[in-house]
């Protein structure tokens, strides 16, 4: 049996078997009130999308993760490349950035509530908070971990700055880059859901929140069903752009 049907088979059985035990719970060993079965949450589901509720709160919620995340990655991408190729760069900006990873970024949301208000700037900020130290990170540790044989092959020859970085730092920063983005939007999404969470009055987090308040179970898991799905289709679109760029990987590190 080959790799692929074999993982397929068993990583579908297991999913299969787990929604089976689910699904016969709700109702028998636990109150429906407490944990929605899949077949209730499913309608629910159905039921958003066929009434068109849940478009208004989806289309909210994506407005601030593409926004707040593009803002993220304009900025954290050349800011991680340029303080990992300039040494006095990184003296001034690294302490910053230490601080920032330190703290979780969620608690500053009350005061950027208080300065931004609870519309949508106030969870762009905390979208681009969340996303851009990782993302820094990523690319900064990228230039670090260019091997440093290859550098002075290339200085040897008399290689400009600008040749050395485009054809030697950036290539092996690529990967890098993109466990950072992976990251990133896993923690953009975060900032999403707790920002609704906590002070909004629209998107899917809101609808969560209002949910629970009422004891909609079916309703949360449709919530957090979305989040989900989402943070797993921009991992694969870009694993799927990230393979785009397997000819800049050493050979060695090819899958």
């Amino acid at each position: 049996m080959r790799p692929s049907v074999e993982k397929a088979i068993i990583s579908g059985g297991s999913l299969a078997l787990f929604l089976g035990i689910w699904e016969y719970s709700c109702g028998r060993l636990v109150d429906p009130m407490f944990l929605s079965s899949p077949s209730r949450v499913v309608a629910a589901g159905v039921d958003l999308v066929r009434t068109g509720e849940i478009w208004p709160d989806v289309l909210v919620s994506a407005n601030e993760f593409i926004w707040g995340y593009l803002a993220a990655v304009a900025v954290a991408i050349p800011l991680g490349l340029f303080i990992g190729w300039n040494r006095r760069a990184q003296y001034m900006v690294q302490p910053f950035i230490d601080v920032m990873n330190a703290v979780p970024r969620i608690t500053f949301l009350p005061i950027l509530v208080i300065w931004f208000g609870i519309g949508i700037w106030s969870k762009l900020a905390v979208v681009f908070l969340g996303a851009v130290i990782p993302v820094t990170i990523a690319a900064y540790s990228g230039v670090k971990t260019n091997e440093a044989r290859f550098l002075r092959v290339a200085r040897s020859f008399g290689a400009s700055g600008f040749k050395i970085f485009t054809s030697i730092i950036l290539p092996g920063t690529v990967p890098f880059i993109f466990t950072g983005l992976k990251y990133g939007a896993g923690r953009a999404l975060l900032g999403v859901v707790v920002g609704e969470l906590y002070a909004s009055t629209a998107g899917v987090g809101h609808m969560i929140a209002e949910a629970g308040n009422t004891l909609q179970t079916d309703v949360v898991f449709v919530g957090v069903l979305i989040f989900t799905v989402t943070g797993l289709v921009i991992n694969g679109l870009l694993d799927r752009i990230e393979k785009r760029f397997e000819r800049w990987r050493p050979a060695g590190a090819r899958q």
